[in-house]
């Protein structure tokens, strides 16, 4: 519980005496002026902390009423759109489109996965070569390549992901100046998401420059 410092007839500062929970007293403490008890004193936050705090929710260039007039335009746009049967049935096909390619590509997968290679066995005397236990192909056009030679490397050069994402970031920041200087008074959709990608351009760059 925090006390109120008391200024005695010499004009020294103390704090008064006060009952602990248990019951027993607390003595009178002398303290020096402007003291601040332990429990009042602010707790400490981090630069980085006080950023994320007072950062504003929209990207720099933009008012909070740029930000609503375009949203509520996104939102009428995404309402008038349900309206429009065609464009509905049109979204409705190419999404059976995605999903029979993704059945396309798990029936390799799963043919892929039942394919085994038996280890290699003596016959009189020589090596015999490994044999596939799956049913021979006879035509060469359906033979299902191996994984190592059919699936790319998933590695990327971690300097040229750095210099790509500057270079996202640098477009983002044109943008935003152009958005400042009054240029870009209404962003597209596909604009406005690359500004708003701006904090996870920043931690990606961050993180690889950290890790070089």
């Amino acid at each position: 519980m925090a006390s109120t410092d008391t200024k005695n007839d010499q004009g020294g500062s103390f704090i008064p005496a006060s009952q602990r929970p248990d019951g027993t007293w607390r003595k009178q403490r002398r303290v020096r002026d402007g003291y601040i008890p332990q429990e009042e004193v602010p707790l400490y936050e981090s630069k980085g902390r006080q950023f994320s705090r007072n950062r504003p929710s929209y990207p720099v260039g933009m008012t909070a009423e740029f930000v609503a007039a375009h949203k509520a335009r996104r939102e009428a746009e995404a309402a008038k759109s349900a309206q429009i049967p065609g464009l509905v049935k049109a979204n409705d096909s190419k999404k059976k489109k995605k999903k029979s390619k993704s059945k396309a590509v798990d029936a390799v997968a799963e043919g892929l996965s039942k394919t085994t290679i038996s280890p290699p066995v003596v016959e009189n005397g020589k090596s015999a070569k490994p044999k596939c236990q799956k049913k021979p192909v006879t035509d060469n056009t359906n033979v299902i390549p191996t994984p190592s030679n059919s699936l790319p490397t998933q590695n990327t050069d971690p300097a040229k992901r750095l210099k790509n994402l500057k270079k996202k970031l640098r477009e983002i920041e044109t943008i935003e100046q152009k958005i400042k200087s009054g240029e870009l008074k209404i962003l597209e959709r596909e604009l406005y998401d690359k500004v708003m990608r701006k904090t996870e351009v920043l931690k990606d760059i961050e993180q690889l420059e950290a890790n070089h």
